[in-house]
């Protein structure tokens, strides 16, 4: 038996994995990836690593072991038909007999176009019949701390999410409640909505910038065609920009504004403050 992360050297995946390795032996985990190179610091301490791609069905056919745990992270080729990518891995996982498959999804609240391959997905797994956990990830601290480059150089805080706020947490918050659920018992078909403990404004996050940096960050709020046109206008494809503009939307509706405490629950601490988040980004 073995524990299975999917997109293991991504962003949430390499902190599951290294979550993974302080409660479990590294021979208990495995690591699917496609580029094994960046798997290379997993596989010298232990880790098993399969080497495969969403985009061929394939390369999973040994993938997976019966009575295997896995965590199937969602994929981030917003181009490339994401819930059939999904199924690859929902129907291997079947073919093989796991005993749980574990999904990063979207919050249940959230109605912007981004949640629509989440939808799919999980549709999709349920169908399947195989023991699953929703785990309805909101939106993660580094979405903003990780695009701190343009706000510093213009000064300004810019989206389309009005008074809008966002019960936001980092990525470590979000791999602590994924590997709570991969190592403990008992969260067979339980879906979990995940938010940060405190919700927070863009107002509150200019001013926090200004606090941290000593420099006044101004909070633009814009419309969101507007918005569209500064992201395409810095490189974004329209598409994508599209989707980030929807996001606020859903933003200005509460959409991602998430009480029920499952984050900090399952992760047996409180989440992750986006001050502390600020602080850790103007670091590096």
């Amino acid at each position: 038996m073995s524990i299975v992360v999917t997109g293991a050297t991504g962003h949430l995946g390499r902190h599951v994995v290294e979550q993974l390795l302080e409660k479990v032996p590294a021979d208990q985990v495995t690591a699917v990836v496609r580029t094994p190179e960046k798997a290379a610091d997993f596989a010298e301490r232990g880790v098993k690593i399969v080497v495969a791609d969403y985009n061929s069905p394939e390369t999973f056919d040994s993938a997976f072991a019966a009575g295997d745990k896995v965590l199937l992270i969602s994929g981030n080729e917003f181009d490339k038909g994401r819930v059939e990518q999904h199924k690859v891995v929902i129907e291997a996982a079947k073919a093989a007999g796991v005993a749980l498959l574990a999904y990063t999804s979207a919050p249940g609240t959230l109605t912007a176009a981004l949640a629509d391959d989440h939808h799919g997905t999980e549709e999709a797994l349920l169908a399947s019949g195989l023991p699953y956990t929703l785990l309805r990830n909101g939106w993660y601290n580094e979405n903003y701390t990780e695009q701190l480059a343009p706000v510093l150089e213009h000064s300004a805080v810019v989206n389309a999410a009005g008074d809008g706020r966002v019960s936001s947490a980092s990525r470590a918050d979000y791999a602590a409640a994924a590997v709570a659920v991969l190592t403990g018992e008992g969260h067979e078909n339980q879906t979990y909505e995940l938010g940060g403990d405190e919700a927070w404004g863009f107002a509150e996050y200019a001013a926090e910038l200004s606090r941290q940096t000593g420099k006044e960050i101004a909070h633009n709020n814009v419309p969101g065609e507007v918005l569209i046109g500064i992201l395409t206008g810095a490189g974004l494809p329209e598409p994508f920009a599209a989707i980030l503009a929807g996001v606020d939307a859903s933003i200005e509706k509460s959409e991602l504004v998430i009480a029920t405490g499952d984050l900090s629950r399952l992760s047996g601490r409180p989440t992750t403050p986006i001050s502390e988040s600020i602080a850790l980004a103007l670091k590096g």
